[in-house]
């Protein structure tokens, strides 16, 4: 098991951060910091019967920041060594620089950060056959499941990224972010076409993620949600109830209003939820959280790549909007502390406002009664990718796994189908949320060109009204 110690980032030591400190602050400047990065992967994809993809790669750097009032200098270098970061450190301080000059001392204060979670086998220890053997596996039950699985894709990764930020007022922090990945794919061929299923799981943890993940399980529910979609039925149109199972329904608050409520955009009048603090934006029954300590969820970590602790962050709290995600940058011009949301690819790009874990908490209500209670509607028990519009809120999701409810019941399993509406009248539309939270699948979250991992999740719930767009007549 790593220890606290050995996962504190450290990768240069003190006196080589405060030298690229220096000579980033010597010709004037407000701020400076130096972020490092050293990044280990390993992914695995075993398709068509045999392995496909084995790879395995090294990334470590350094990105340097120098801020100038309003101008922000940025350079990014491979080279680790003193002189490679002076470089960098000139670099970025000339773009930024306004003018001013002198001599800057920067007090590195001890290296520390919150205790991370500890990780007990750590994957790059673990041989590769043994990981092989467990795509082998997948495989081979997912394929014994029926007749009419055609195609098995599964995919296994891992990740170690070392992370160490060191700015000028002082901070000296780092953590080591640990996430191992599994997932499924089956293609399933029938009298309606090919019909896909999918299964994942991803944790900030070690490949002791195994211990308490069955990958036959996860390819066993894989291949009967690619055979159970054979029998579907073309989905409806128009506007109805629609109950959105645990989990799977996640990604609609994450894109539809977690991105609305990032600072960055706030501040660009780019989102619909721009100025309304305080304001009733949703039901009373609903809380949003975003949540980077949830400890082995896909979007935790100890520190963010600012250096700022992860924290729980109520966004909306019983339908009141309390907060925005902030990064240190916007947090400055606002007076305030950031929240932990300064996130970024890696070292050779900015920190920017970004999501960790965003949920919908869970409510009180039965959900096996939310869907007795609906007469007809849709059930969706995961959505898919989608687009939206953050500066109205506007929305249009896939349904990767969704069926009709008639007679307040769950029937046919249906196709072809996507989810259009609104991000805040939804917030306005839900009328009964139950108690059985579950977060989702793990994601990456793209905004502006930069990956990150993120996680969402919901409890059962049902909104009111909603555009379902099918090709029923």
């Amino acid at each position: 098991m790593t220890s606290a110690d050995d996962r504190t980032g450290r990768l240069l030591e003190a006196d080589v951060l405060r030298g690229t400190l220096h000579a980033a602050l010597r010709t004037g400047g407000d701020f400076a910091e130096v972020f490092v990065e050293d990044r280990r992967s390993t992914s695995a994809l075993f398709d068509d019967g045999r392995v496909e993809e084995l790879t395995g790669g090294r990334s470590r750097g350094a990105g340097i920041r120098v801020v100038v009032g309003e101008t922000t200098g940025f350079a990014h270098t491979a080279d680790l060594s003193p002189e490679g970061l002076r470089g960098a450190a000139e670099a970025a301080s000339a773009a930024a620089r306004g003018g001013g000059g002198g001599d800057r001392t920067v007090d590195l204060g001890d290296q520390a950060g919150p205790a991370p979670g500890p990780v007990a086998v750590l994957p790059a220890d673990v041989p590769k056959a043994r990981k092989v053997a467990l795509l082998e596996e997948a495989d081979r039950v997912a394929r014994g499941e029926h007749d009419a699985i055609r195609q098995v894709s599964a995919r296994y990764a891992d990740s170690r990224r070392r992370i160490q930020v060191a700015n000028s007022d002082g901070l000296l922090t780092g953590d080591d972010q640990v996430r191992t990945l599994f997932s499924v794919s089956c293609v399933a061929d029938g009298d309606a076409g090919m019909q896909t299923g999918r299964e994942s799981v991803g944790h900030t943890v070690g490949f002791e993620l195994f211990d308490r993940v069955d990958v036959a399980d996860l390819a066993r529910r894989a291949a009967n949600r690619a055979i159970t979609k054979l029998d579907a039925v073309p989905a409806p149109s128009g506007e109805m109830p629609v109950v959105v199972g645990p989990g799977g329904g996640g990604v609609l608050f994450h894109e539809a209003c977690g991105h609305g409520l990032e600072a960055d955009l706030v501040a660009k009048s780019a989102s619909v939820f721009a100025g309304r603090v305080g304001e009733q934006v949703a039901v009373p029954e609903v809380t949003l959280v975003d949540d980077g300590t949830m400890a082995g969820e896909w979007g935790c970590y100890a520190i963010d790549d600012e250096g700022r602790p992860a924290g729980r962050n109520v966004l909306i709290q019983d339908g009141v909007l309390t907060d925005f995600m902030w990064d240190r940058l916007r947090a400055v011009k606002e007076g305030r502390a950031s929240s932990g949301n300064g996130r970024r690819q890696g070292y050779q790009y900015l920190p920017m406002v970004r999501m960790t874990n965003t949920f919908l908490e869970g409510g009180d209500a039965d959900p096996d009664a939310i869907v007795a209670d609906t007469p007809s509607g849709v059930y969706v028990a995961q959505l898919g990718g989608g687009q939206v519009n953050t500066a109205t809120g506007d929305f249009v999701f896939g349904m990767t796994e969704a069926y009709l409810i008639e007679d307040g019941r769950i029937t046919a399993p249906i196709r072809e189908g996507n989810l259009i509406g609104n991000g805040p009248e939804v917030l306005r539309s839900i009328d009964a949320i139950a108690g059985d939270f579950a977060m989702g699948s793990p994601g990456t979250c793209g905004k502006d060109g930069q990956g990150v991992p993120v996680g969402d999740g919901t409890p059962t719930l049902r909104v009111a009204r909603l555009t379902v767009g099918g090709t029923a007549a």
